[in-house]
């Protein structure tokens, strides 16, 4: 047997985690339905959802630094792309078809810019979105200033591409004093951003205008480096129930009401810093601290497969409901129903996309790319 073949076949998986990506993904969604009611970010329900993202780059940061960190004698760093491009890039490409056919359905008072968008605009933000590459603000579609205009979250998804280049090239050599000392810096500017900044939050990062782009770099950077540090130096214990009570835990930080009003802004922001840099590692310990048993192992793994689909291919339906409730002034009592629907069509969708799409597709190219060497199993990351 291979030395990789051997790696693959004795390195401890962690459903939990998956599990937890779920969880958070389907809270993304209903944020983002229960956003397009909201008169400000001091009246959101499931008020703190923003912060998923925030979470998924943790997670990213510690599943990648588990996965890869000791394959690096036998892997180049081609090997290493190819892998996170079969991962992440099928289902970028399909969410912006998603994104370009649910375009014109957004259009009304609420986005006037999309009557008046001709159709090969649209294509031309659709074959640049599939690369992942932004678009500048001279290109948007909407008036909201997205690097992607067609599908809005895929900004943290160039963020994690970011971040997989950052580790192949220089965040895997650090020695971890290194990195504790980068993570600790990282830290500190978040902390600032979050306690003096505008908003009391970190809401933002989607567009190419530099002061949101450098809020995503700073969205980014702890996480990461924090969940890439935590893979390499704390070892998971045996808890009980780690799934519901991690879950649990992260679905009160993301659901949380806002913290404080405009006269207390630092109030928010500690809270954030504190569920970043607090709450999000102890969660990923205590996933990574349970050993599923076999209902909670399916109901992880079904959660895991679902979460990245489900989070890049929801936001054009916002896009379509959130016209819908400003054109006819709703509340959220009054869309509910709609919003119900909406939410079931984005998981109904996801899973036909995961296991229809998705999976062969990553198939496909696995056996096509990587046919020359066995392929690694390793646990999915997403942003």
């Amino acid at each position: 047997m291979s030395g990789a073949a051997a790696f693959a076949d004795t390195k401890r998986h962690y459903p939990v985690l998956d599990g937890l990506r779920g969880v958070a993904a389907l809270t993304v969604v209903a944020f983002h339905l229960c956003e397009a009611h909201a008169v400000s970010r001091f009246a959101q329900v499931i008020n703190h959802g923003y912060l998923a993202v925030d979470f998924f780059f943790l997670l990213s940061g510690f599943v990648i630094g588990y996965a890869y960190d000791d394959r690096w004698p036998g892997m180049s760093t081609g090997e290493f792309f190819r892998r996170r491009l079969i991962r992440l890039h099928p289902m970028i490409v399909v969410a912006m078809a998603v994104g370009a056919l649910a375009f014109y359905f957004q259009g009304g008072p609420f986005f006037p810019m999309i009557a008046d968008t001709p159709l090969w605009r649209v294509l031309l933000v659709m074959v640049i979105g599939m690369t992942l590459l932004p678009v500048p603000p001279s290109m948007d579609l909407r008036g909201w200033g997205e690097m992607h205009p067609l599908n809005g979250p895929a900004w943290s998804l160039f963020f994690e591409y970011v971040a997989n280049v950052l580790y192949a090239f220089v965040l895997r050599r650090l020695p971890n004093r290194m990195l504790a000392v980068l993570a600790l810096l990282a830290g500190a500017v978040l902390v600032h951003y979050l306690l003096a900044g505008p908003n009391g939050d970190v809401i933002g990062g989607w567009s190419l205008e530099p002061v949101q782009f450098q809020l995503g770099l700073t969205r980014l950077m702890y996480p990461f480096c924090a969940g890439l540090l935590l893979s390499r130096v704390v070892r998971p214990g045996r808890v009980a129930h780690g799934f519901a009570w991690s879950a649990a835990i992260l679905f009160a930080a993301l659901a949380l009401p806002r913290v404080g009003g405009p006269a207390t802004l630092w109030m928010n922001g500690l809270y954030e810093a504190a569920c970043i840099i607090v709450v999000f590692p102890a969660v990923v310990w205590l996933g990574a601290s349970t050993r599923a048993g076999a209902r909670t192992g399916r109901a992880c793994a079904a959660l895991g497969g679902l979460s990245y689909p489900l989070y890049i291919i929801h936001y054009p339906f916002v896009y379509t409901y959130t016209a819908w409730v400003n054109e006819h002034h709703l509340s959220l009592r009054d869309g509910l129903p709609v919003a119900a629907a909406t939410f079931c069509v984005c998981v109904a969708l996801a899973w036909l996309l995961l296991k229809y799409y998705d999976e062969p597709v990553r198939a496909w190219l696995t056996r096509r790319w990587m046919e020359r060497k066995p392929a690694l199993a390793a646990p999915a990351a997403n942003g």
